[in-house]
């Protein structure tokens, strides 16, 4: 697979152009290496030369453009992560909206849900609080633009790292929501009542997936440029209903955009006006 320079340099720049067509993330020449690591071995599976040659059966396969995106998303998740949203979720969110709300199911959605981990999650804190207020309903719908990872969310089923964190951090929940099976766990159809998972791309206005009171949009904008950003931000904003709650990475902020939300505390946002957040964020 070894080719001249120049001839590399302009089929990185088209691999990673590839990249943010299909997928709007915005790479650049340092994630190369990383690029070319994941798409090796494929290029080996299906017998071709050089990177080239990919490129090609890129431009005509829709199925191979699947996989691509497979390769290429970032799919690293895991139960409960990043536990104060949990909590705030648990002892704020829900109380105060189910007090506001009462009679109506939440809607929630979890935006680039990988393999379904932060929807299982969430699943879970909702049935927790079922058991105190009975006539409490809810739907939670995961999306991703990968078609593989979102077969792995629907599964519910986990092991390794994943599942040892829960079972650390949360015994109580993994003996009660899921079915032990070794060291894999599955979840139960207690939970899977409630959940969905369906494939979009953020850069979509998503039309088809109705209004949420709650969005979860977690360690995604990272990937994206400025532009990238604010696009999807605004796609997001659009399915969100005029009190929703968006919560964000722990490595993401909106003050660098123009998006129609404010701070609330650090991570969670409502729509509202833009200047506010600012005035706190640098207060």
């Amino acid at each position: 697979m070894d080719i001249d320079k120049d001839v590399e340099a302009s089929v990185q720049r088209a691999l990673i152009e590839q990249v943010r067509r299909h997928t709007g993330i915005a790479m650049n020449e340092r994630k190369w290496t990383m690029l070319k690591g994941r798409l090796r071995r494929r290029v080996m599976a299906l017998g071709l030369p050089d990177y080239r040659d990919y490129l090609q059966v890129l431009d005509t396969s829709s199925e191979e453009v699947r996989d691509f995106i497979d390769l290429v998303t970032t799919n690293e998740t895991s139960f409960f992560r990043t536990p104060r949203i949990w909590e705030y979720l648990a002892q704020s969110f829900l109380p105060q909206w189910y007090a506001a709300h009462a009679g109506t199911p939440l809607r929630v959605w979890s935006a680039a849900a990988s393999s379904g981990e932060e929807a299982w999650t969430t699943a879970m804190l909702c049935e927790e609080f079922r058991a105190r207020e009975a006539a409490f309903r809810y739907a939670i719908v995961g999306t991703d633009i990968s078609d593989g990872i979102l077969a792995s969310a629907r599964a519910g089923s986990y092991q390794g790292r994943s599942i040892e964190g829960l079972r650390a951090n949360h015994p109580a929940l993994l003996q009660k929501w899921f079915r032990s099976e070794g060291a894999r766990a599955t979840v139960n159809d207690a939970l899977r009542t409630h959940v969905s998972f369906r494939q979009h791309n953020l850069y979509s206005v998503p039309r088809e997936l109705g209004q949420f009171d709650l969005v979860l949009l977690r360690n995604v904008l990272i990937y994206f440029d400025l532009d990238g950003q604010q696009a999807v931000l605004a796609n997001v904003r659009r399915a969100m209903k005029p009190d929703a709650i968006l919560i964000v990475g722990e490595s993401e902020s909106l003050s660098r955009v123009s998006t129609g939300f404010t701070f609330e505390q650090p991570l969670i946002y409502r729509i509202g006006d833009h200047r506010e957040e600012r005035d706190h964020e640098h207060a």
